[in-house]
């Protein structure tokens, strides 16, 4: 007790002598959970113990959609957060709030922070840039579709090799289901994400005109084709047996492959977190399927994931500690801690290659699936990403559809006819409220 009565007394002298230091607070919006959600705040927290002039408070907003519309709200109502995590799909959206955000390349500028836009990785920043290469957001936590696979469960089904191809899993998922699996044989997280865009994507196909949406707001969907009804219609089949069992649009159906009951299980490299902490069997990741009759198949995957876009109408010195704090997760060494602590994508070209140097992917060789899948081919018209006005909205209107074809009340051809028609009909809103 004595020594902690010494310590307060040094402890008042001290703050009696220094004349009181105005902290400037940078909020930051988002929308990790678990894990994720520690990685979030030791930033913030190490940030904040490298300087005294800022202070990042980082709080929790939900899930991603729920983050996007708590940060438009706030922004309209005159107190937004001066950082907002939102995930890749917002990304229209966030384009066309005009005066809403601070380009994150003109907030660099300006704050005369050292920002160079090639020193990242062109597969995670195309997504987030003008076609002239401009970066309106900053990317933060970006990952792809990896495909989880429960060893222990390989073995007890006979099963020798971790399967490549959309035929494999879909044998495979039988032997599972007879060796025991019995509620399910394969799924996956973020239906439309991985059946639809993913899919179009690592097949080299158009999940919309335009590059997707990227080069131009007046794009039409066109995933309605050959190889998507194809794969739907083999889903609705598998379903019924539960060979293939559906898991939901968001993610709230992970936790079916940590517990064991789903064996095979398509959903973010960004589930590395939980999977290391829950999963009581050995795993590993893939890279996801593919159909082997389809030419130049596998192309490249595109990123999920998120990116902190900068909120417009704050104070100068605000937007300077913005500026920091983002060179500062730009740092090659942060970037490495991130990647390895949550299993998201370095996002620099020095992080990536410090991270190989440094002989982590012979270790832990599922961190650096995605960063292959990213990077299997030069990126094309069809897999460079997407931009979709109300992507939000647009995902659960496609998820409808495919509900409806897994429940057996529509065809695949009309469930993703209905799912374009009905989508096309929501571009021409954006599109009329977004084009001043």
């Amino acid at each position: 007790m004595r020594h902690l009565g010494l310590g307060l007394a040094a402890s008042t002298l001290i703050a009696l002598a220094t004349p009181a230091q105005a902290v400037t607070e940078i909020q930051w919006w988002h929308a990790m959970t678990g894990g994720n959600n520690q990685v979030v705040v030791k930033l913030a927290e190490d940030f904040n113990a490298s300087q005294s002039e800022y202070k990042v408070v980082p709080t929790y907003k939900g899930g991603y959609a729920d983050t996007m519309n708590a940060g438009i709200a706030a922004f309209r109502a005159g107190n937004a957060p001066h950082i907002i995590q939102v995930f890749e799909v917002g990304t229209a959206t966030m384009m066309a709030a005009t005066g809403a955000v601070k380009p994150v390349y003109k907030l660099m500028q300006e704050t005369g922070e050292k920002f160079d836009p090639n020193a990242y990785l062109p597969a995670i920043t195309g997504y987030y840039s003008t076609s002239k290469g401009e970066m309106l957001s900053f990317p933060f936590n970006s990952s792809s579709t990896v495909m989880w696979v429960n060893l222990d469960a390989l073995k007890k089904a006979n099963i020798a090799e971790i399967p490549k191809t959309w035929p494999q899993v879909f044998e495979d998922a039988k032997k599972l289901k007879a060796a025991g699996y019995t509620t399910c044989g394969f799924s996956n997280a973020w239906a439309t994400w991985v059946n639809l865009e993913q899919l179009s994507a690592w097949h080299n196909v158009p999940l919309a005109s335009k590059a997707n949406g990227l080069d131009g707001f007046d794009t039409v969907l066109e995933f309605n084709g050959p190889l998507q009804i194809k794969h739907l219609q083999t889903l609705i089949e598998l379903q019924k047996d539960k060979t293939y069992d559906y898991s939901g649009r968001t993610n709230t159906g992970e936790g079916r492959f940590t517990s064991g009951e789903c064996p095979i299980f398509l959903t973010s490299s960004g589930f590395f977190g939980n999977v290391k902490s829950q999963a009581k069997f050995n795993w590993t990741n893939a890279p996801m399927p593919y159909y082997p009759d389809v030419k130049g198949a596998p192309q490249n995957s595109i990123i999920g994931g998120a990116s902190l876009w900068v909120m417009g109408g704050k104070k100068p010195e605000e937007y300077k500690g913005v500026a920091k704090f983002l060179a500062f997760l730009s740092d090659p060494d942060r970037q490495v801690y991130i990647h390895k602590a949550s299993g998201y994508l370095p996002i620099t070209k020095a992080a990536y290659a410090k991270a190989k140097e440094e002989g982590f992917y012979k270790e832990q060789p599922y961190l650096e699936t995605p960063l292959l899948e990213l990077t299997n081919k030069p990126p094309t018209e069809n897999s460079r990403g997407l931009r979709l006005g109300n992507m939000v909205q647009l995902r659960d209107v496609w998820a409808e559809e495919i509900e409806q074809a897994l429940a057996g009340k529509k065809s695949a051809k009309e469930a993703l006819d209905a799912a374009v028609s009905r989508g096309n009909t929501m571009l021409r809103q954006f599109e009329r409220t977004a084009v001043h």
